[in-house]
Order: C-alpha cells, then structure tokens, then sequence
C-alpha cells in the first residue's frame, strides 16, 4: 500500500450539476494501481500484471 507521500499527482474536478450528489471520494482511486505500476515499469522495465504489486528483490 502507498503512503500519502507517495501517491502520484490525481486531478479531480467537481463541477455543478442538476443531478443527485452521490459521492465524490472514489473517483480520484481507480488511476493509483495503473500510475504506480506504470512508473514501476518506467523505473524498471518490468511489468506489474497482478495485484498485489510485489518487486523481485524487494521484500
């Protein structure tokens, strides 16, 4: 799991809207997992393929 401090840049914008709130906390977590594992790859070279991410040579 991340830290705080870790956790790629995520921009939200909330707009006005005619439409029932339901819920603005969620949409900024489904880019996290594919930022990661993209800048592991950039770091890296290898692809993360499934979750959770675990690095050879990394315990």
């Amino acid at each position: 799991m991340m830290r705080i401090d870790e956790m790629p840049e995520v921009n939200v914008a909330i707009i006005d809207s005619e439409v029932a709130p339901t819920g603005v906390g969620e949409p900024p977590l489904p880019p996290v997992a594919p930022a990661l594992t993209n800048a592991i790859f950039a770091a890296t070279g290898e692809r993360v393929r499934q979750l959770p991410i675990r690095l050879a040579g990394f315990t």
